[in-house]
């Protein structure tokens, strides 16, 4: 199967890219590179001994992504991860995400569909669900968003939805994951944010390398046990791993398939502080910050369903994610080297 990758350089994209050519698929990534880097598709291909094509090229470009689909005339797939992602940043500056998220999965799958590809993964998000009424969160709650981000995704949803009903030949999975975190356990690809993370691993890891002073918890006074946050943390590489039984699973199956992933446990923000002090021996000062517009108390995943349809389900723990998001961080203390 050849299988295109858009935001295949990013954090989850590039774990998915390894496990892509591990499982015998062809990759092709394309990246604008503007939150990546070439260096990790360069590493994942060390990794799986194995060679992707790349193109820089952003999906805003539609004359580019249509010479990119004809010049590749055998592509099966797409998984589609391209776009803008902190929460934060997308409710100080709503019109960069609905412009970047939503009209480059336009153009996506215009050019998709004018090229008879018609299978698709979408890289969604628990944002869709918005504030649960009620927990573990299932597939078939009601969704909304609480903020521009995941507003983005939920349209993006929408969109799909309509695409199948107005061509039933679509094959679509929409994966609504949860708090990814780790990296891979040899240390040679991993989660590098550009400036201040918004993410709480590599806040936590950039701490522990001396290369910020201390971790701000965004809000201390939620209803928690401990005030913070509660999230579903699932290790990068089970995701990754997910990704590619979901597109084999729907390869021929026309639908639109909705799955949760996630270990269906909740861990609040204190929680992966201590476990990472206690897998890595490294003290974490943190101080408590102002909460984040948009971030909702508690949000973890009934993930039944994919294990059931999908055969996949979590194997890694909150102490392996921590000591594998420490071993890249210590290992690439600035990161991925600039190129």
């Amino acid at each position: 199967m050849h299988v295109l990758v858009t935001g295949g350089a990013g954090y989850i994209g590039s774990h998915t890219c390894l496990e892509l050519l591990r499982s015998g698929c062809r990759v092709t990534v394309v990246d604008n590179l503007c939150n990546s880097s070439r260096v990790a598709l360069e590493r994942v291909q060390e990794l799986a001994g194995r060679s992707l094509g790349f193109v820089e090229l952003d999906l805003l470009d539609k004359p580019g992504l249509r010479r990119l689909f004809a010049q590749n005339p055998d592509m099966d797939a797409v998984i589609h991860f391209a776009g803008l992602k902190a929460v934060g940043e997308s409710v100080r500056k709503p019109l960069l995400y609905y412009q970047n998220n939503l009209i480059a999965t336009l153009n996506l799958c215009e050019v998709m569909a004018a090229c008879g590809v018609w299978h698709l993964v979408f890289s969604s998000s628990a944002t869709v669900y918005g504030t649960p009424e009620r927990l573990p969160i299932l597939e078939d709650f009601p969704t909304s968003a609480a903020s521009p981000y995941g507003r983005t995704k939920l349209m993006i949803e929408e969109i799909l939805q309509d695409l199948h009903t107005s061509e039933p030949r679509w094959q679509m999975v929409l994966l609504r994951y949860f708090n990814p975190v780790g990296a891979h356990e040899s240390g040679r690809i991993g989660e590098d944010p550009r400036g201040i993370p918004n993410n709480l691993m590599p806040f936590i890891t950039q701490v522990a390398a001396g290369r910020l002073k201390e971790l701000a918890v965004f809000g201390g006074d939620y209803p928690t046990p401990d005030g913070t946050c509660i999230r579903d943390y699932l290790h990068v590489v089970d995701l990754a791993r997910g990704h590619v039984c979901a597109l084999e699973h729907t390869a021929g199956r026309p639908g639109v398939a909705v799955y949760n992933l996630g270990t269906g446990r909740g861990h609040s923000v204190l929680d992966m502080v201590q476990t990472f002090m206690a897998a890595t021996g490294i003290e974490i000062p943190y101080h408590i910050a102002p909460r984040r517009p948009g971030d909702v108390a508690v949000c973890y995943a009934d993930a039944a369903l994919a294990r059931r349809e999908l055969g996949w389900q979590s194997e890694y723990g909150l102490e392996d994610m921590c000591r594998h998001a420490w071993n890249w961080q210590k290992n690439n203390p600035e990161g991925y080297p600039a190129r």
